[in-house]
């Protein structure tokens, strides 16, 4: 399933879709036509041993001497990205999360998907402890209303160049020599593994799981531990990401994203699909609105600060999907001294979003006494 979902990925129609939503959707039709069970022990233990992994394989992707590449323009703009999805995220909870099944576990998860991207929604949904459904109703939700608006995104940059009452708004600007300042990179291009690079990913994701999870559960409260690990196992990581050795392996991401698909597939083959129609409507609900005041926001404190819209936009790809793809916006729209500038601001999302999402979470739930 897996390796079919990648595979696909090829063809417009499942491109649009994303290998997450693909490998779900192939769950939910393989449980509800009866050829794979809807429930079975095997997919608890694929969720606790493969989850976890997963997180702290992605963080080894995390440099902080790539942070000195970051002016305070972009780094302006990626904060307050960050901001406005947290504060939205509170605000539209309090109305929204009694309303929803685990409706205050869905604030954190939406905060985590729009501060660095889809895994980060399935490392904080793990962390939470949300049940199989509800993951699944929110990467539909997730995928109906930010797949438009990524579309945008992308195309973005020659629409706004070319309009002239953005250009009236919005003056501020990157000139045309201050984007060609720098060497075009290749994007999506093949990667070289090797079996080393494999087997020490995996050995340091098992080796922080495990020391991660047994201090978790004698520190923390029984209700929280997983939460305090998702939070402890995301910073061991990233300070283990700055050895050198750690550095020159090649695949953190990709791996990362394989083992994610793997627990993803179980997902698919737990959802109930009369259950699940009804409660993806609210979070849909949930996620446009969260989605078109978040921009909102963050536009207006970006205008305020007179931030150059190249960084406005390249903040928002970077949180909304991930580094990579904030990198190929900036290479698509020929923004060659950005395509680095992007991909760090993506990078530095997905960490941070761990964080911010465990934080929105039970912030919403003190609020709504749940």
């Amino acid at each position: 399933m897996v390796s079919l979902s990648l595979w696909v990925q090829k063809y417009k129609v499942f491109k649009s879709l994303g290998p997450v939503l693909t490998v779900v959707v192939l769950g939910i039709i393989l449980s509800n036509t009866h050829i794979v069970p809807i429930s079975h022990d095997l997919y608890g233990e694929i969720s606790t041993y493969l989850v976890p992994v997963a997180i702290s394989v992605c963080m080894l992707s995390m440099n902080f001497k790539e942070l000195k590449k970051l002016t305070k323009e972009p780094l302006l703009a990626l904060v307050s990205a960050i901001f406005s999805v947290c504060i939205v995220a509170i605000i539209l909870g309090i109305y929204f999360a009694p309303k929803i099944i685990e409706g205050w576990k869905c604030a954190g998860m939406f905060v985590g998907t729009y501060t660095g991207g889809t895994p980060n929604l399935t490392a904080i949904a793990t962390g939470l402890d949300c049940s199989r459904e509800t993951l699944a109703a929110a990467n539909a939700a997730d995928y109906v209303v930010s797949t438009p608006l990524m579309v945008f995104l992308f195309a973005s940059p020659m629409i706004l160049k070319a309009s002239k009452r953005w250009n009236k708004f919005w003056p501020y600007q990157l000139s045309d020599e201050e984007l060609e300042d720098g060497e075009q990179e290749t994007l999506m291009s093949d990667k070289k593994w090797s079996i080393k690079d494999i087997t020490w990913l995996l050995t340091i994701g098992f080796a922080v799981t495990f020391f991660t999870t047994i201090i978790s559960q004698k520190i923390f409260p029984a209700d929280f531990w997983k939460s305090g690990r998702l939070l402890m196992l995301t910073t061991v990581s990233i300070i283990i990401s700055q050895l050198k050795p750690v550095k020159k392996l090649r695949g953190n991401l990709d791996l990362g994203l394989f083992l994610s698909l793997i627990f993803l597939s179980t997902i698919g083959f737990a959802v109930d699909l009369k259950q699940f129609i009804g409660s993806a409507f609210m979070m849909t609900l949930y996620v446009l609105l969260m989605l078109i005041f978040c921009i909102l926001v963050h536009l207006i404190i970006c205008r305020l600060l007179k931030i150059k819209y190249e960084y406005v936009i390249l903040s928002m790809v970077g949180c909304i999907v991930d580094g990579p793809t904030s990198a190929l916006t900036a290479a698509g729209a020929n923004w060659k001294s950005l395509i680095n500038v992007g991909l760090i601001m993506g990078i530095i999302a997905g960490a941070l979003g761990n964080y911010v999402g465990i934080f929105v979470s039970y912030t919403v739930k003190y609020l709504c006494g749940l």
